[in-house]
């Protein structure tokens, strides 16, 4: 059993709580009122150790929403995250109470990181699924966002791809050198080499001599 021996404001809403025999810890206060703890009481070990989780829930709560005013995060990364200060019980139930609340959806996560990817980097299908996989969303929520662009009919990779290198590289495609690092850089911008040769050669024929 522990006994408690004092009970008192520490500063803001932090409580410290003084044991007999045991170093003092401190609390939350809404756990202090919670739990009914005041001078005078016995814990058994195994009740305050219920408290002590219920402590390390709430700052894992409360870092989760500190992140996620900032940047939306995957459930992954999100847990990732946590798991570097609280215990791999406590991420799992921040993360499930979040997912009930509609804070952390990877669908919508998804769809976001695809408009990031394709219409801001322009990133060809190929490198955008790369980077958001390593945000930690699985493969079919990728695929899902990304089949988006697939099924657009107004703007095709081959329209976003042709508008990339009118725009961005044009100027580079008057001789063979120019081309090839033109192709380099598309390449590791994720698009595919059949797509880069198609619209390259169309891009050649519509401006003939101009480049």
């Amino acid at each position: 059993m522990l006994k408690i021996t004092e009970v008192s404001r520490y500063k803001g809403m932090t409580w410290k709580i003084e044991f007999e025999d045991r170093e003092a810890e401190f609390l939350n206060g809404e756990l202090v009122s919670r739990y009914n703890l005041k001078a005078g009481i016995s814990l058994p070990l195994s009740a305050w150790e219920e408290i002590k989780a219920e402590e390390e829930y709430r700052k894992a709560r409360e870092r989760a929403l500190y992140l996620l005013d900032y940047k939306d995060y995957s459930y992954i990364d999100l847990f990732h995250k946590l798991e570097k200060n609280y215990t791999e019980d406590t991420c799992y139930r921040v993360m499930d109470k979040l997912v009930e609340l509609g804070m952390i959806n990877d669908r919508r996560y998804a769809e976001s990181a695809a408009r990031h990817y394709v219409e801001v980097k322009h990133f060809g299908r190929t490198r955008a699924f790369r980077e958001m996989r390593q945000k930690g969303l699985t493969a079919e929520v990728v695929n899902r966002a990304l089949d988006a662009y697939d099924e657009n009919e107004d703007e095709t990779w081959y329209d976003r791809l042709y508008e990339l290198v009118e725009i961005k590289y044009l100027r580079y495609l008057g001789d063979e050198k120019g081309e090839n690092k033109v192709k380099n850089a598309l390449v590791r911008y994720g698009w595919s080499y059949d797509l880069i040769r198609e619209v390259m050669n169309d891009i050649k024929e519509e401006y003939g001599d101009e480049e």
